[in-house]
């Protein structure tokens, strides 16, 4: 194995004729350069220097080997400052992964904080909804997803396997016209909007709109179904049915001809950000979980 210190007494060495200019030159002892020559050339398995009087000159294995030595010392330098920069937060790259809700109202606060305070960190963004998001994630695809789960559902969802960093309980609230006659109601009971026609969102909302109509003893009539949040809101606003959202949903579109409503019994989602345990430690991962953990409690 030929050690890169060895590689810069080969190359004082050649570069100065003897073994004591060499140590002046790297600020040594005499002693200590012949040993690591002697070192390297155990290594190397030939000899690389032969006395020439008061002077060492190199042999035809020597010559090959300081010509090698300036690229590896070079590429190892800027290895090395290459990953100083990172560690630094002078540089590095984040990939992120966001349900859209998620990407409209933390992601930019987030992001915008990040740059600010690490200007030469690099962050991607995708949006995908869990559980995709979270198999993202653990396929290599992302290094921090941030995705949420309905209250009930860690059986099911199970991230023991991951860096868990909790951000906030995300309430679902009701959606109604504002000519409803349940506009002006402070809290509604779900089972008063079981004759209503409902507009549901994503599949897993869509998924827990139904197990908590069916819980207070109904099916919800489902008229429209969207992914679409600003979409879900417009059809409420056109008297078209009623919804129920995410708190943060309603968080970055202004719902016009719409007006939210308290839900019992209350209904929660956990948004938390994730990444895996090897990153964790990763500088410009762990200041992206910080910002979106700062950018959650404001």
């Amino acid at each position: 194995m030929i050690e890169a210190r060895h590689l810069r007494v080969l190359r004082a060495v050649a570069a100065t004729g003897s073994f004591s200019a060499a140590a002046r030159e790297l600020g040594c002892t005499q002693p200590a350069v012949s040993q690591q020559m002697k070192a390297l050339e155990q290594s190397t398995g030939t000899p690389l220097l032969i006395r020439a009087g008061r002077e060492m000159r190199l042999t035809q294995a020597g010559e090959a080997l300081v010509r090698h030595a300036a690229g590896i010392l070079a590429g190892l330098t800027a290895a090395e400052e290459e990953v100083a920069a990172i560690a630094g937060l002078r540089a590095g790259r984040v990939r992120l992964v966001s349900f859209p809700s998620g990407s409209s109202t933390l992601v930019p606060t987030a992001l915008a904080a990040l740059r600010a305070a690490h200007p030469g960190t690099r962050v991607s963004l995708v949006d995908a909804e869990p559980p995709r998001s979270v198999e993202m994630l653990r396929e290599g695809d992302c290094d921090v997803a941030l995705a949420f789960r309905y209250d009930g559902a860690h059986a099911t969802e199970d991230w023991s396997d991951l860096v868990l960093r909790p951000l906030f309980a995300d309430r679902l609230v009701g959606l109604v016209p504002e000519g409803h006659r349940l506009a002006e109601s402070t809290s509604v009971a779900i089972g008063e909007l079981a004759a209503e026609p409902w507009i549901a969102g994503c599949p897993r909302c869509r998924r827990q709109l139904v197990e908590v109509c069916e819980g207070a003893g109904f099916t919800p009539r489902i008229d429209f179904a969207t992914d679409d949040y600003p979409a879900v809101i417009s059809l409420v606003g056109a008297g078209l049915g009623v919804a129920v959202l995410p708190e943060l949903a309603l968080e970055s579109v202004r719902p016009k001809g719409a007006r939210a409503v308290a839900v019992e019994p209350a209904v929660r989602r956990e948004i938390v950000a994730l990444t895996l345990p090897d990153l964790a430690n990763v500088p410009a991962v762990a200041a992206t979980l910080d910002e979106l953990a700062a950018a959650a409690s404001r």
